[in-house]
């Protein structure tokens, strides 16, 4: 059913469709609406069979999802940034224990100092915690692969975030295809878990475990990982059948069959992107792009097909490894593995600044010429920079960086 929503929305319709039967709720921007949908949901009742419980922080949101995951329920939670980092020790709790939760990530930057503007430095944090990380392009993908990490999840009996950027997508008003009750549970069946808490029949969970076995159940998780690699395109593919459409799957090209250039990135970014690149198309450049879609498990193999054929690869990153630089790129070395080109990481829209066709474009030509520096920031004011280190090299005592940048860029210069 075509209707003109916010993603936020779309998304909570998407969840509800799933029938959860838990939802875990503490409100932090940009996820809020997300979960603020399905109480009012839960409230009308909308959505039946299903326990909204309203916790006290993101470490308890998690807490209770793992409790009601562990106790047979199909559990929801969703969070962003600060939140996120806040449930560390559950991310990785979820995982170890197999726990088959679905996760919106509104992402967001982490702070100091405070934003809640978009970049991805939240779930890139959480990267390696065990959990498969799907990242969407649109609000109608965000809607689509709610549905299928419930699928995937109880497939694999691990956790899944999707990952959403925050009000780009999230407060973003578009016209969407909502699928039906019925499309729906023709492509996910009633939840049946691998592992459940039952009192006739008691175990432990998460018990100790010693260097005897610690290695073989991680090593077990790396396995599914490895799993999902081919089980993501099979959902996406009966996905289409089901629903009419292509979403979802590991990663998608974009002019790319005869392409020489090739730029990499991750979520909503890819649309100007795109646009970009059909200008310089129309020019005559060889150049198309790949969205990355499961950056876990990462698609190493369907990327070193790719490249194999490029003559330099860009890689838009939104987050920065401080003291490395690239995150996904860094990723992308293994699939570079015999493969000569000229590589190029590009740091852009940190905070939610924004990353224009106009700043893209200059940067594509750059990269058509082989003059860009192997790490670059886009749009990166280096005068401001500048100053500050020149203000910490004159005083010892020269103040926070924040602060003194923000006076800078107001003309209050000292």
């Amino acid at each position: 059913m075509l209707k003109q929503t916010e993603g936020s929305h779309a998304i909570a319709e998407s969840v509800a469709l799933c029938r959860p039967e838990v939802i875990c709720a503490y409100p932090i921007t940009p996820q809020t609406h997300i979960v603020e949908g399905l109480g009012e949901m839960v409230k009308a009742g909308e959505l039946q069979n299903c326990e909204f419980i309203n916790v006290e922080s993101e470490f308890a949101a998690l807490s209770v999802a793992i409790g009601a995951s562990a106790a047979g329920a199909r559990t929801y939670t969703a969070t962003a940034s600060q939140g996120l980092l806040f449930m560390a020790e559950a991310v990785y709790n979820a995982a170890g224990l197999g726990l088959p939760i679905v996760m919106t990530i509104g992402n967001r930057a982490i702070g100091a100092p405070i934003n809640i503007w978009n970049d991805h430095t939240d779930s890139m944090s959480m990267r390696d915690a065990g959990w498969i990380q799907l990242y969407a392009e649109t609000n109608q993908e965000a809607a689509d692969l709610h549905i299928q990490a419930f699928r995937l999840a109880e497939e694999l009996s691990m956790p899944v975030m999707v990952c959403v950027d925050g009000f780009i997508l999230t407060h973003a008003y578009e016209r969407l295809d909502i699928p039906t009750q019925e499309q729906v549970d023709a492509y996910l069946p009633p939840f049946e878990p691998r592992q459940v808490l039952d009192p006739s029949e008691p175990v432990s969970i998460g018990a100790m475990v010693g260097p005897e076995a610690f290695m073989e159940v991680r090593y077990l998780a790396h396995h599914k990982q490895m799993r999902a690699l081919e089980l993501i395109p099979q959902l996406s593919a009966e996905f289409r059948q089901v629903f009419g459409r292509d979403s979802g799957g590991l990663m998608r090209t974009y002019r790319a069959e005869d392409a020489k250039t090739i730029v990499v990135a991750l979520g909503s970014v890819n649309g100007t992107i795109k646009d970009v690149i059909d200008e310089l198309r129309d020019e005559g450049y060889a150049i198309g792009a790949a969205t990355i879609l499961s950056f876990r498990p990462f698609p190493s193999e369907e990327l070193h097909e790719l490249l194999s054929h490029a003559k330099r690869l860009v890689v838009i990153e939104k987050s920065l490894a401080v003291g490395i630089g690239g995150i996904v790129s860094h990723n992308l070395r293994m699939a570079l593995s015999g493969i000569s080109l000229h590589a190029y990481t590009v740091v852009a829209g940190l905070g939610g600044r924004p990353i224009t066709k106009s700043s893209l474009r200059s940067l594509f030509e750059r990269a058509l010429r082989d003059e860009l520096e192997p790490l670059t920031f886009l749009d990166l004011n280096q005068s401001a920079v500048d100053r500050e280190l020149e203000r910490e090299k004159a005083r010892r005592r020269s103040g926070p960086s924040a602060e003194n940048i923000l006076r800078d860029l107001a003309g209050g210069a000292r």
